[in-house]
């Protein structure tokens, strides 16, 4: 197998909502857009879905407590951290924890989206990214 993750999947119970949050935070929503919103995340893929699709096609009922699972959006400085929890939080999400020292060094906070979805915001000289938005395990 290679590792990888190709597409994360946010099954969300107002799709149009949560897809005009991605995009004012400034992802470009492709154009396949019948009950799904798809948007190109470097190398990877962030879908939104509707909750009661979701269900259905897993075969599983969601609870309502807040997942255990969080997404990460690294930054390559502690300046970009501040200015991304600024457009979520004028895009409509909620700042959960503002922008701190980390005790590992870094810059980081947390926003959930329009759905309740957490997302840590981090800046960590440890884990470089490239020039296309790669990150990297130090060595």
């Amino acid at each position: 197998m290679d590792p990888r993750i190709s597409i994360v999947t946010i099954a969300v119970d107002d799709l149009d909502r949560a897809a005009a949050f991605y995009e004012a935070m400034g992802l470009t929503r492709h154009r396949i857009k019948d009950g799904v919103a798809f948007f190109q995340m470097g190398g990877a893929i962030l879908s939104l879905f509707p909750r009661e699709s979701a269900e259905a096609d897993s075969g599983i009922r969601f609870g309502e407590a807040p997942s255990r699972v969080y997404l990460a959006y690294n930054t390559r400085s502690d300046d970009e951290v501040d200015a991304v929890l600024a457009a979520a939080e004028h895009a409509g999400g909620r700042i959960v924890k503002p922008a701190g020292r980390a005790f590992w060094g870094g810059w980081y906070g947390y926003f959930a989206d329009t759905e309740g979805n957490l997302w840590e915001v981090a800046h960590n000289l440890d884990f470089p990214i490239d020039a296309e938005g790669r990150i990297s395990l130090p060595e």
